[in-house]
């Protein structure tokens, strides 16, 4: 059954994210209040001694007092920012893709502020979601696993019933990410990206992001019951009756898949937001 074959994969994800989550917090220790202060480099541009002459204004270079030459560079305007305006440091950016290879367009990195996705954007977000390489490869494999568990006898074995599973896997996940993230949100005024929180204590950043299933703010910045998520994870599991199995059609096989479905993006959730700690201190790298 189906139902099965989400249990272990859901099953292998918490315990992956529960041994790096582990490891993140045997690494961020604080640092010693007695370790000394790293030295500074002698600034390059440090004022001459006072009993030095100043060269005539003749003799001064054309260069020295060009605004231009002593004009700071632009800083990047695609760098996170945070309602004071300060950039977001690097280690508590999230990135556009995790590990090079999982999507992570929905997430907002920790104290950036950014207004509330148009209706373009959404609908940019859930393309993305959904047609991205990675997706294709995401439902082969959950579609080789379930096909190989005999998820859904009905579909049959071999290279036919792995085209079975894989179709109905893709739309699965698009139908999901159009909902929740492009139609039900505009219509609603709900803002679904997932706002990282990047610190705190460490059991509270996980309910946190756990409960983002639940609660969202809307386009005023004010939380509210996360409908789109919700009621979208229900649509698509309505939608899925015509084209899986009848066996598979009852109440308690749509409210067990219901169930996983939620538990899967709270899963995701949580990993996103301890991503950032992750890649630093397990990993030794930039997020």
């Amino acid at each position: 059954m189906s139902i099965k074959f989400d249990i272990k994969l859901t099953a292998c994800l918490a315990l992956a994210l529960a041994c790096s989550l582990a490891c993140v917090a045997q690494q961020t220790t604080p640092a010693s209040p007695d370790s000394p202060a790293p030295t500074q480099a002698q600034a390059p541009n440090a004022p001459e001694p006072a009993d030095a002459p100043a060269p005539p204004p003749s003799q001064q270079s054309p260069t020295s007092s060009s605004p231009a030459s002593q004009a700071t560079p632009p800083q990047s305007t695609t760098t996170p920012r945070g309602p004071d305006g300060q950039a977001v440091p690097v280690s508590k950016q999230q990135p556009k893709r995790i590990l090079g290879v999982m999507p992570n367009f929905r997430a907002v990195s920790a104290g950036a502020m950014p207004p509330p996705p148009t209706p373009k954007q959404a609908f940019m977000i859930a393309t993305k979601n959904s047609f991205d390489y990675s997706s294709f490869i995401f439902v082969g494999i959950t579609s080789l696993f379930a096909e190989t568990s005999d998820a859904h006898p009905a579909l049959g074995e071999g290279i036919p019933g792995f085209g079975r599973y894989y179709w109905r896997g893709f739309v699965d996940k698009t139908d999901g990410n159009y909902l929740v993230i492009f139609a039900l949100p505009t219509v609603l005024h709900e803002d679904e990206r997932y706002y990282a929180k990047g610190k705190g204590p460490f059991l509270k950043r996980g309910i946190y992001a756990a409960t983002r299933i639940l609660i969202t703010p809307d386009y005023h910045g004010h939380n509210t019951f996360n409908a789109s998520e919700v009621f979208g994870r229900a649509m698509a599991q309505g939608i899925s009756t015509t084209y899986y199995p009848k066996a598979d059609r009852t109440i308690g096989a749509l409210a067990v898949k219901f169930g996983w479905a939620m538990g899967r993006d709270a899963l995701t959730n949580v990993f996103r937001e301890y991503w950032p700690d992750i890649a630093t201190h397990v990993l030794h790298r930039h997020p």
